[in-house]
């Protein structure tokens, strides 16, 4: 009996379950999107970022600790400090090696140009290094992919390219000299002795701030001039990792003051200071550390774009539910009559209610099941516009949106069921 009332009713209302449906659907499409792209947006969003710039810097633990504490990084003219060229490798064996996604050494030194008394900041560093790491596995990385929103006149170095060297744009101009010039450097090395090279001026780049007051070459050029082969002095580490809280800054100050099962916890998410602590675990003498305004800044844009996609689902589900509440007020009104006979024959109202609830969660499941597999695809629209990649869809989702169905058909009907509740067969009757 009561299916075939359910089925009655499905039958005689098809056009107004079919509105609740599409009602449904609608909110449902929306929150469907947005909980697959909040749940994948971390990743998103930290890639975008990745093309900004590092996040964490390491450097020789001596250097980083005249860094820590006067503010000023000191190289091979007063620390003497060094990392190794042959062990950066290792950092893509740490157990993160799948969120670093690029990096490069850097080798500072103070050059003259052109016999020229005023020093200049010459660096080495690799542009498009092949590296094949111990694991067995190789990856391109350098500065290309690392500073790639430099701004480029010609291109870039390769760093095979021994005779060439980049100018920045501040010193090329401030010198007058452009493409294919021609330039002496000279280069002091730790024991005094003065090495030069004839060196031709490629291409000029614009990175907007102290780095274009100086000259760019390839890495082995300038530990030759410098007499520091296999030798760097920091290296800029861009890593894919998730926002910090207040365990991960707690172990940023002090790893050693968590206890055991926080100590896991930390080590196997890809905070930052994780990353970090891993890398100095690998190479000798080192100290990674994170570049605060970066990694807040990723953070931060990150819970800002997770609040507001949540916010976007719990206005299109209340929307939802306030326009479910209206459908079934109002079916509820035009079956007063109906209602107030099967209350006269002994329905009782639990009764009643049970079989409104299971026409509404008929339709709304319907809608919801059609919202899911539309939102799915505006997701891949939404990431597709504004990421360029498509977003994965979260197998938690599908019960979220299963829960979300029920909340809002059982808060949308609660209205209707009270005025059901407050209906008298008498009084129904006698009016009809």
């Amino acid at each position: 009996m009561f299916f075939r009332m359910i089925f009655g009713a499905v039958t005689r209302q098809k056009q107004k379950l079919l509105m609740m449906a599409c009602t449904m659907a609608l909110g449902i499409s929306l929150a469907t999107a947005m909980l697959n792209v909040m749940l994948d947006v971390g990743d998103k969003v930290n890639q975008e970022l990745k093309t900004y710039g590092a996040n964490i810097m390491v450097e020789p633990r001596g250097a980083s600790i005249l860094s820590d504490l006067y503010g000023v990084r000191e190289g091979a003219g007063v620390s003497g400090k060094f990392l190794f060229e042959a062990e950066l490798p290792k950092m893509k064996t740490i157990f993160w090696a799948f969120n670093i996604v690029d990096f490069t050494p850097y080798l500072e030194v103070q050059a003259r140009v052109n016999a020229s008394e005023a020093p200049v900041a010459m660096v080495g560093t690799w542009f498009s290094k092949h590296l094949d790491i111990p694991t067995g596995e190789s990856v391109d990385t350098g500065v290309i992919n690392l500073k790639s929103w430099w701004e480029i006149r010609g291109a870039w170095l390769k760093d095979a390219d021994e005779s060439g060297v980049m100018a920045g744009a501040a010193f090329a101009a401030r010198n007058k000299l452009k493409e294919g010039d021609t330039i002496t450097v000279a280069v002091r090395d730790r024991e005094g002795r003065e090495r030069a090279a004839e060196l031709t001026i490629r291409s000029v780049y614009h990175a907007g701030d102290k780095e274009d007051d100086g000259l760019l070459a390839p890495l082995a050029v300038v530990q030759r001039l410098s007499r520091l082969e296999g030798k760097v002095d920091r290296v800029e580490v861009s890593a894919l990792t998730t926002p910090e809280n207040d365990l991960a800054r707690r172990a940023a100050q002090n790893p050693h003051s968590l206890s055991r099962h926080e100590w896991e916890i930390w080590y196997c998410t890809a905070y930052v200071s994780a990353i970090a602590y891993q890398i100095d675990e690998v190479l000798t003498d080192s100290r990674a550390k994170a570049v605060l305004q970066v990694a807040a800044s990723e953070g931060a844009i990150l819970q800002k774009t997770q609040l507001l996609m949540l916010l976007l689902t719990v206005l299109s589900l209340a929307c939802s539910a306030l326009a479910i509440s209206n459908l079934v007020t109002a079916n509820v009104m035009e079956r007063s009559t109906e209602i107030g006979l099967l209350k006269a024959l002994g329905a009782s109202d639990g009764q009643i209610s049970l079989v409104v609830l299971t026409e509404m969660l008929f339709a709304t499941a319907l809608g919801g099941v059609v919202g899911y597999l539309v939102g799915i695809g505006l997701a891949q629209i939404i990431g597709q516009s504004v990421f360029g990649s498509a977003v994965a869809a979260k197998g938690l989702v599908i019960p979220l949106i299963a829960v979300l169905v029920l909340v809002v058909t059982v808060g949308g009907s609660l209205p209707a069921i009270r005025m059901l509740l407050r209906l008298r067969p008498t009084e129904v009757l006698h009016g009809s």
